[in-house]
């Protein structure tokens, strides 16, 4: 037999990478699609918080007393055998227990006991821990020797494991506070295998509901071996879709062999930050690049020292580079102009230059049609190089067409004119030798792990297919893979990454 009891409070006593396609056939013109993808993977429907939700909808219907918003919400006892001392509110319930709570907490376990006077419950072997409240921190544990106050929502949970602030995490001790989380020798990740590929080890963490995740003494782990260390890391819990930028990616291409990447980066001031990007590739050895980054309100401003490559491998330094930039809405008007600016020491082979570039755009909202999306831009371009004495200016368009035709099939198409090219540019550095280009291309989702694209361009000037590129994305239980073969080139790219997710 389960018993349930209801109380009210007791009065009078105390209480988520981006993902960015490396195509320079406008294959990136459908990165939505994996970026969708990756934040379904991260989102998925959560049985456990479904019920919880229900269960405390119909505990509303049941209440005796109106809820006092100055006390705890009120509490839902169930268990096999429940027994209960109304005089000094101790009680003590075993079997399958549940201890549900108004504001969508729930304890469970095969024996509790604790007192509702003080508004306490403790279970002393195995507990389930379920946290979903609004403006909370939610929460899925299971560990051992609970304890809770739910007055003052405070408490503690041994040798825990589960999925906290969408985060798979460990803990030799967790604690519970009303405005945060902090755990005891705890590893994070986002990889929800039992042995999971990677993960970060810290001496604490502190968890701020909707705000950020303070990690001291960190280790970078894969299967179990450190290779990285930070005495602190911090997560925006906000935006989290950067939680494992500084995780490294490795890959290989023909010109650059095997690589390794890692992206660190470093609030400095507000709205600022100092990035570094370290690589270092078995052909051309360290290529490293750090900048330090404003943003606001659609300006940046951003100094940069270091090296640069393009979808072609093709590698430029900067030493350094001066770059800034405006955009806005103009009015109501569906139509945004943008400003932009570039000055800095341009260095490629033995080419060596002063590069001066300024850039006015406009461009129009998406125009939507039977499921299509065509995006029209327009830019004026000037451009001066001290190596040459070289000075180009003109006019750039662009005009995109993508449709999802149904859930597996996308495709995109786009006609481009730019006037800056290596004809008239001393580098060949993000430029084609052509001024007037088609792309187009698809991508198909063959299962829930695997999805292939495939893009091309087409050089109108000359009447010539430029690029064939082929790709197949593959998703293990908690890295992926991504093949790309280049066509015209008959090369291979690889890039091996850990999902954020």
């Amino acid at each position: 037999m389960v018993t349930a009891l209801i109380l009210p409070a007791a009065a009078g006593t105390a209480s988520a990478a981006t993902y960015h396609s490396d195509s320079d056939t406008s294959l990136g013109l459908l990165d939505y699609l994996e970026n969708e993808h990756r934040a379904a993977r991260a989102q998925k429907p959560n049985p456990e918080k479904e019920q919880l939700k229900a269960d405390t909808e119909e505990m509303s219907k049941h209440l005796r007393y109106p809820i006092d918003p100055t006390k705890a919400a009120p509490v839902a006892f169930e268990g096999d055998d429940l027994t209960w001392n109304q005089v000094t509110g101790d009680f003590m319930a075993k079997g399958k227990v549940k201890v549900t709570q108004l504001d969508q907490h729930r304890f469970e376990g095969e024996n509790v006991d604790g007192n509702t006077i003080e508004e306490r419950i403790h279970i002393p072997g195995k507990g389930h821990m379920l946290q979903f409240t609004p403006g909370q921190t939610e929460v899925m544990l299971d560990g051992f020797e609970t304890n809770y106050n739910y007055r003052t929502r405070t408490g503690t949970m041994e040798s825990a494991k589960g999925k906290v602030a969408e985060n798979y995490m460990t803990g030799k001790k967790f604690e519970f506070y009303p405005d945060k989380i902090v755990i005891y020798d705890g590893t994070k990740t986002k990889c929800s295998a039992i042995n999971p590929d990677y993960s970060l080890f810290a001496r604490k963490i502190e968890i701020y509901p909707d705000d950020k995740m303070v990690m001291h003494n960190v280790r970078f782990k894969i299967k179990g071996v450190t290779f990285l260390s930070k005495s602190q890391y911090e997560v925006n819990l906000k935006k989290d879709t950067t939680v494992s930028d500084w995780f490294p990616r490795f890959g290989y291409d023909k010109t650059n062999g095997l690589w390794v990447r890692q992206h660190l980066k470093q609030p400095i001031a507000k709205k600022v930050t100092a990035n570094e990007n370290i690589r270092y590739t078995t052909k051309k050895d360290w290529r490293n690049e750090f900048n330090i980054n404003w943003e606001n309100a659609g300006n940046y401003a951003r100094v940069t020292q270091g090296y640069f490559d393009d979808s072609d491998d093709n590698w430029i330094k900067k030493q350094p580079s001066l770059l800034v930039g405006h955009t806005a809405r103009i009015g109501n008007s569906p139509f945004h102009y943008s400003i932009n600016g570039e000055y800095g020491r341009w260095k490629q082979g033995a080419v060596k230059s002063n590069h001066k570039m300024y850039n006015v755009g406009l461009s129009y909202d998406p125009i939507r049609f039977e499921g299509w999306k065509l995006n029209l831009s327009t830019s004026y371009e000037v451009t001066h190089e001290s190596y040459n004495d070289a000075h180009y200016s003109g006019f750039n368009y662009d005009a995109t067409l993508t449709k999802d035709f149904d859930d597996r099939w996308s495709g995109y198409g786009a006609y481009r004119y730019q006037k800056n090219n290596r004809e008239n540019s001393p580098f060949d550095f993000d430029n084609d030798d052509y001024s007037r280009k088609f792309e187009a291309g698809f991508s198909y989702r063959i299962d829930e792990n695997n999805r292939v694209a495939f893009g091309s361009k087409y050089d109108v000037d000359n009447a010539t297919w430029r690029k064939f590129d082929y790709y197949w994305f593959h998703d293990m239980h908690c890295s992926q893979v991504i093949l790309h073969y280049e066509g015209r080139d008959k090369t291979w790219k690889v890039k091996w990454r850990f999902l954020p997710i």
